[in-house]
């Protein structure tokens, strides 16, 4: 099979396309004919060998963590059902998505629902999931004020989808016209250039008497603390990342208790083990939910592809902030 490989840390160009043999799924196990595999940004951190990730030490490697395809072969005594049904799955911190076929234990999987894509299910069972976890945080109504400063991201997408369902109103910032339009068709009420010096300014002539009761901030640095700049007293920021740091430095948008109660509002980063405790510790719950969350339609994942041979590229646009919604590679 055809697969993208990683022989040394560093650069997007370090991941090359090359046949290898084909994965032997063992007992309790399937193996996929991958049809979409997920990119995420913790990809590319482990692809540069970035302390903190020790998943990234183990050399050479096919690195993935999301698949949807058809299950093609099974293990011993996995249950025949799975054989033929189209699936996704979250794989874990166990590498193998960029790859033509792909194995992991069918307790893992989930059925595709519906019409869904195997795209769109990938960017669901990833970027879906953690979307839900995030959002488990607030309790949107129609007197929110929501600032998205990511919106045209894959979490973003989402997040705008779902305040919207909840009526509240919905500030999306984003970088450039292609992907403020993309924020607009999304159903934010508002989308503004978050390059654009004047930016504030135009949320706040929109905003009028009103203030942002919540931020989802993903961004941090500027763009975040001007973000948080636009709550009201009692406003609440959501941190669940901080990409203006870019993979290799910095850290989200913190602020000291004393600054917290003079601008009264309050901070909370809500990604690793506490979200998965707000959770009730199971993680498949918040996959199934995202799901179904697709089948009915209520939210609907933007996906940009690339062929499973550009895996480099797919690497540098999305550190080069160069995407809209979830990125996945095509096999």
């Amino acid at each position: 099979m055809r697969a993208i490989r990683l022989h040394t840390h560093g650069p997007a160009e370090n991941l090359t396309l090359e046949e290898v043999p084909d994965p032997v799924p063992g007992p309790g196990q399937v193996r996929i004919a991958v049809a979409a595999a997920g990119v995420h940004l913790l990809d590319a951190a482990l692809r540069a060998g970035l302390p903190g990730h020790p998943a990234s030490a183990e050399l050479p490697t096919v690195p993935g963590r999301e698949i949807a395809g058809v299950v093609e072969s099974l293990g011993a005594g996995t249950d025949e059902k799975w054989l033929g049904r189209r699936v996704v799955a979250h794989i874990g911190m166990a590498p193998g998505g960029y790859a033509e076929l792909a194995v992991t234990e069918a307790a893992r999987l989930h059925e595709i629902p519906g019409t869904a894509t195997a795209a769109e299910a990938v960017a669901m069972i990833g970027t879906g999931r953690t979307t839900l976890g995030i959002l488990q945080f607030t309790d949107l109504g129609p007197d929110d004020v929501v600032i998205v400063p990511a919106a045209a991201g894959g979490i973003g997408t989402l997040i705008t989808q779902y305040a919207k369902n909840a009526r509240a109103t919905v500030v999306g910032l984003a970088g450039g016209a292609t992907k403020v339009a993309h924020v607009l068709a999304n159903g934010a009420d508002i989308a503004v250039d978050y390059t654009r010096p004047d930016w504030e300014q135009q949320v706040r002539d929109y905003l009028g008497e009103r203030h942002a009761t919540v931020v989802y901030d993903s961004v941090g640095g500027e763009t975040g603390l001007a973000a948080v700049g636009l709550l009201g007293k009692g406003g609440r920021h959501i941190v669940f990342g901080w990409s203006s740091a870019g993979i290799d430095g910095g850290g989200p948008l913190t602020f000291t208790d004393e600054e917290l109660a003079e601008r009264g509002i309050t901070s909370e980063g809500v990604l690793g083990p506490v979200m998965i405790e707000k959770a009730g510790g199971d993680v498949r719950a918040l996959e199934e939910r995202s799901l179904t969350e697709l089948a009915t339609g209520r939210l609907r994942p933007a996906v940009q592809g690339f062929p499973l041979a550009e895996a480099a590229e797919a690497h540098r646009a999305l550190e080069n902030r160069g995407t809209i919604g979830k990125v996945v590679l095509i096999p």
